[in-house]
């Protein structure tokens, strides 16, 4: 359960990166209340995966996820590059946060 928390905290930074882009620097107010609302969800669903899973594990995935999550997002949502070398690198991250899992012990 702590690994679906852990990564629902992920989604989650994903959200508030994402919304920072829509924030217009915090001048949009709905934007703005938003993104401090996924921001607040993520880190609390971080520290309540940190009960059970180790820090640095717990603290590499989440933001592996958030990273590889923020890339695509980017691609996918602001026509960011998609050049096959990032797209190696986002996948040596997602390898990352398996090899992550599989070593873990909870």
């Amino acid at each position: 359960m702590a690994w679906l928390i852990l990564l629902a905290a992920g989604l989650f930074e994903v959200g508030w990166a994402v919304g920072l882009k829509y924030t217009d620097g915090f001048s949009r107010l709905m934007p703005t209340a938003l993104t401090v609302a996924s921001m607040i969800v993520s880190l609390l669903l971080l520290g309540l995966a940190l009960r059970t899973l180790p820090l640095g594990t717990a603290y590499a995935v989440w933001t592996g996820v958030g990273t590889v999550g923020t890339a695509i997002a980017g691609i996918l949502l602001f026509g960011e590059p998609t050049q096959v070398l990032r797209l190696v690198c986002i996948g040596l991250i997602v390898a990352g946060i398996v090899g992550l899992k599989l070593v873990a012990s909870p």
